[in-house]
């Protein structure tokens, strides 16, 4: 099969008149370098995280197509924040797998010719992707891209939130948003380890999904004795680290909250400083893009900062890092499964009703990019 010399790759803009626009693009392909090789992508998911760059701030409910290209309105004031970005046309996606279809001369590319594997390098919602050999995970012999389109980001994301537990001296974590697909990769990694873990859901229906695949500790945010059942949890488990994903609201400071107040079930003493028990929040996802809201009555042993994977990843080195990633590979189809609400082609990607689909950020529904579908 001879290379192919172009291919198509969705492509984001935001423009400075206030506008962004969703459309693909013809790309050359070029030769693999010594040490690179060439994917011919098949698939590829829709994360939160990629939805930041392919969407941005914008209306998607004023969005419309014409011509296969998507448009849609960026309010005025998200603008200023966009800065770095406007009227530049950019690739999205940032993890997906396929097949080695080119190699470059070096003995480790050329491994790889014909085999499946993931890439975490962006740009991949692409029918073909060029990337070191070295970045590639080759994916267990009878593993699909489908299956391991999703290694990287959710399962790294879940597998560094208890690795940052134990490095950091805690002895059990909390998780928001925590029926997601992330969230259900972190109950059975906890399980698996022997962690105890307070998942905070949304509603009965995501609280019976965690049930039902083993979690012990789930409280609804919807409850009205959410704080009391919270404060509980995190009294019998010791949880005093947590990681969200809503961001804006009341939750992070209600978890403080509830840890403080747990904290002081056993303290003793009083004292107006509050426990000397040392209190962790990370926010991970900003699935409510409101202010985060404080109201500090936890002592003054606390902390909240911002947990990103790609920095985790830098901090630990690759061959910690390397070794995470063989425990995904090796579990693909168990723990780190990840199940897919529709597969969609590069086109359906820029129609209207399907971007405010996969933009909807509902839990527990996960899209992803099939390359190939639709294409003749």
């Amino acid at each position: 099969m001879a290379q192919p010399r172009t291919g198509l790759q969705l492509r984001s803009l935001i423009k400075g008149s206030g506008e962004l626009e969703l459309s693909l693009a013809t790309v050359d392909v070029p030769e693999p370098a010594a040490d690179e090789i060439l994917v011919r992508v098949e698939a590829s998911p829709i994360n939160p995280s990629d939805l930041g760059l392919l969407l941005g701030p914008a209306d998607i409910s004023a969005a419309k197509a014409q011509g296969g290209v998507l448009t849609a309105p960026v309010p005025a004031q998200f603008l200023k924040a966009m800065s770095a970005r406007l009227d530049q046309s950019l690739p999205v996606g940032n993890e997906g797998a396929g097949v080695v279809i080119a190699a470059g001369s070096d003995a480790a590319a050329q491994a790889l010719m014909g085999r499946t594997v993931a890439i975490l390098g962006g740009a991949m919602y692409a029918q073909y992707r060029i990337v070191k050999a070295a970045d590639a995970l080759p994916l267990p012999a009878g593993t699909t891209p489908a299956e391991g389109a999703s290694c990287f980001v959710n399962p790294l994301t879940a597998l560094g939130m208890v690795e940052t537990m134990r490095r950091e001296g805690h002895k059990a974590l909390v998780h928001t948003a925590a029926a997601s697909n992330l969230g259900q990769m972190l109950v059975k990694i906890c399980l698996e380890d022997g962690v105890d873990l307070v998942n905070v859901v949304r509603s009965a229906d995501q609280a019976k999904i965690l049930r039902d695949i083993g979690a012990k500790h789930v409280v609804d945010s919807t409850s009205p004795t959410f704080q009391d059942e919270l404060t509980d949890a995190l009294a019998e488990t010791g949880a005093t680290i947590a990681f969200d994903a809503i961001g804006g609201g009341k939750l992070a400071s209600q978890i403080l909250s509830g840890m403080e107040t747990a904290a002081m079930r056993t303290a003793g003493a009083f004292s107006r400083y509050g426990s000397t028990t040392f209190k962790q929040l990370y926010i991970y996802g900003g699935l409510n893009t409101g202010p985060t809201e404080l109201v500090r009555t936890y002592g003054m042993q606390w902390a909240i900062g911002g947990w990103l994977l790609t920095y985790f990843i830098m901090k630990i080195g690759p061959v910690e890092a390397q070794k995470l990633r063989e425990r995904v590979a090796n579990n693909l189809k168990t723990t780190f499964a990840s199940h897919y609400t529709a597969e969609i082609g590069l086109a359906e990607a820029l129609q209207p009703d399907v971007a405010a689909r996969y933009n909807a950020k509902t839990t527990g529904e996960k899209y992803l990019i099939k390359p190939s579908k639709g294409l003749a």
